[in-house]
């Protein structure tokens, strides 16, 4: 009999349930709800495109097969499709009863067109007239329901139009572009008040059809499957290839249409068969589709005491201010914990690298990088002023690869050699190498993280980075970039573990080491940390470990398909999962190893996709006092009687109950205290040392 698993799928909805009960919570400021509620609803979208659409490739194949769970992928779409509405119609309660109202009472005001008083409709009529009527291109539908392909992601407005002439009617479509702002300000005497752009596209379609009438109008949206894969074997040109995905995309198969509940019923229809959505694909809503947009209301200025208050990040005690990088690094192993400690050593060591006349050759994995980013603007520096710069930039990252395209021609532009990726893997390693000539020798500088090079998300995400220049850590980064750029193979190194070639091997056997001290009545602990655990065998090595005696603590941001409580195969296994301010995202694993701890953190989560199919980096942290402060940070999440949740056998989640009398505790509200002491500390150190000016020529006699 195999072990129980959880259903993937069904995991990721309760992970997105955990995400919408904190948009729930009384106790939460007004605007950080709005914003759970948006990132629940961009989840979702990301879901759609990416997970149901990659089910309904699989039931459009054929396909009958059961998943480790023991579901087909038609029986999986079921039970998500039901699941799902329920979760929506939660999210739209939640927005209609009671953030609407809250927002009202603090003096943000959602209004419909049909609210506004004479004053406020003529302003209206003069935004639509000048800033979103020339921006307008209306879709004709003909008989057949055939029209120019309906765009993705975005709300559109549906006519029906009658002509007073001879009383014929039709049908128009009016895509509201992105570059219109989806809330127009409204002007009023107290506070904020904003309308829907695709409500006031919709008061005012007909003066786009003179000679006709709007008989009724509704608005919907498209989600289309994104789950495109590049033909690489086809390829000739990468490059070429994905831009001929990122097209096939904008018009790919339906997977959900977001359709009012009151749409007319030839609307609706009309919708149906424009955008080929079958009765499975609708989803009716009560609200305006595309709730995700509401992280604009989150992020509106002048009402911080909506908001959580902030949490700047800390500048590390260990690094002193103007101190170079480089020396800081030579002397010593550094460990900072993002968004608590500043990302910007990191992007003033790539400064420093770039303008340094002693720097040969810069190579980096990119990823996901920031849209007006610091990290290429330094390489395009660095490549320029002579620097051998090699950059690999992923492709296949998803939904960046339209960014990562342009970034590319911009480095190499500036001379930069460019790698896209490696062939039938992607690859998400987070690594940079900079090579510097130092007395005749040339030392490499190591940068080794948990998470992209992106400065805006380095303060939304939590992650760890590591600075290193051991010669053996440099060794084993050269063999890697020169497998990625040369084709060759991963192997022969010294301490980075690389996937696909050793990372899941060397996983299992860590596990079964522990497994192994069990036995032998000797202690044995695993703890972990990762954003999903799914991949079958490592979760059967952890249900053998726990049968041994190991206990095992696994904080899991969202997908688990281990499942907890099982008397028989993980009686001795604890999930939990933290949502709060910050994504957890940081992926770091901890072996008891008789009191030898081995502590890893690494770019790739516990499931099949990381270990098999990409190219990631596990890199083990060997400094004690290194080991011993990540350590304490994965203890703090099981403390956690705030912000946690417990994974039920069921797949369910229970959040953490407070004992009583019991103090609450948040990790991520105590990792930033601890930070923030550190960093005082210092400063105060720095402020009671007296550093003399010391004369440039020492030898020179004073006057």
């Amino acid at each position: 009999m195999n072990p129980p698993y959880l259903n993937r799928e069904l995991s990721w909805v309760e992970f997105n349930q955990r995400v919408l009960a904190e948009a729930r919570r009384e106790d939460l400021p007004l605007l950080e709800r709005v914003r759970f509620l948006a990132i629940s609803a961009s989840n979702l979208d990301e879901f759609f495109q990416v997970r149901i659409g990659g089910l309904r490739i699989l039931q459009n194949s054929g396909i009958k097969q059961n998943d480790p769970s023991g579901l087909t992928p038609s029986r999986n779409l079921v039970l998500l499709r039901d699941r799902i509405l329920l979760m929506l119609g939660e999210q739209y309660r939640l927005l209609n009863e009671t953030l609407v109202p809250a927002l009202r009472n603090q003096g943000i005001l959602l209004l419909t067109h049909d609210q506004l008083d004479d004053a406020r409709a003529a302003q209206t009529a003069a935004t639509f007239q000048e800033q979103i009527f020339p921006l307008l291109t209306p879709l004709a539908v003909d008989d057949s329901g055939e029209t120019p392909g309906v765009p993705a992601l975005q709300p559109i407005v549906a006519c029906r139009l009658a002509d007073p002439a001879n009383g014929a009617t039709r049908h128009v479509l009016i895509p509201i572009p992105e570059t219109v702002p989806r809330r127009i300000a409204v002007s009023t005497d107290h506070g904020q008040a904003f309308l829907l752009a695709e409500d006031l596209v919709a008061a005012h379609a007909a003066s786009l059809f003179p000679g006709e009438t709007v008989e009724a109008t509704t608005v919907f949206r498209v989600t289309r499957n994104s789950d495109i894969a590049v033909q690489e074997d086809d390829a000739t040109d990468l490059a070429d290839e994905m831009e001929e995905v990122l097209n096939a995309r904008r018009f790919a198969e339906t997977v959900r249409l977001e359709l009012a509940s009151g749409a007319p019923r030839d609307l609706a229809a009309m919708i149906q068969r424009v955008t080929s959505a079958g009765p499975k694909e609708i989803y009716r809503i009560d609200g305006p589709p595309g709730l995700a947009s509401l992280a604009e209301l989150a992020s509106l200025p002048d009402h911080d005491h909506l908001r959580h208050a902030d949490w700047p990040p800390q500048e590390p005690p260990s690094l002193a201010p103007g101190e170079s990088l480089f020396d800081r690094i030579a002397s010593g192993d550094l460990l900072l914990l993002h968004p608590y400690e500043s990302f910007d050593p990191l992007l003033r060591l790539l400064d420093e690298a770039a303008d340094d006349p002693d720097v040969v050759a810069i190579k980096q994995v990119l990823y996901r990088t920031a849209r007006k980013s610091r990290v290429i603007d330094a390489l395009i520096r660095a490549a320029e002023n002579g620097k051998n710069v090699t950059a690999l930039v992923e492709l296949k990252a998803r939904f960046d690869e339209a960014r990562n395209l342009d970034r590319a021609d911009d480095l190499r532009r500036a001379g930069a050699q460019i790698v896209y990726g490696v062939k039938r893997l992607k690859t998400h390693a987070k690594i940079l190498m900079i090579v510097r000539r130092e007395a005749g020798h040339l030392r490499r500088y190591l940068h080794l993280g948990t998470g992209n090079y992106n400065e805006s998300t380095a303060r939304l995400y939590t992650d760890v980075s590591y600075f290193t220049c051991k010669p053996e850590f440099g060794n084993d980064a050269s063999l890697f970039f020169n497998a990625v750029s040369g084709r060759s193979k991963l192997l022969r190194f010294q301490r980075l573990v690389p996937a696909p070639s050793a990372m899941k091997p060397r996983l299992l056997e860590l596990v079964t080491g522990e497994a192994d001290r069990a036995r032998q009545g000797l202690p044995a602990r695993i703890t972990a940390k990762m954003n999903s655990l799914q991949d079958p065998e490592l979760i059967a090595a952890l249900y053998e470990a726990s049968r041994a005696g190991v206990q095992i603590r696994l904080n899991v941001r969202g997908i688990c398909c281990l499942k907890p409580g099982d008397p028989k195969h993980s009686k001795n296994i604890e999930v939990v999962s933290i949502i709060d301010r910050f994504l957890e995202h940081a992926r770091v694993f901890h072996f008891h190893h008789d009191g030898d701890s081995e502590v890893y953190i690494a770019s790739a989560d516990w499931m099949t996709r990381n270990l098999e199919k990409r190219v990631e980096l596990m890199i083990p942290i060997e400094d004690a006092p290194l080991k011993r402060r990540l350590i304490r940070m994965l203890d703090s999440f099981f403390l956690d009687n705030t912000q946690a949740w417990q994974l039920q056998p069921d797949g369910s989640s229970q959040r953490v109950s407070r004992a009583k009398g019991q103090r609450g505790f948040r990790a991520q509200e105590q990792l930033y205290l601890a930070a923030r002491k550190a960093a005082k500390a210092r400063e105060h150190e720095r402020a009671m040392t007296f550093e003399p000016h010391v004369p440039v020529d020492a030898d020179r006699p004073m006057d």
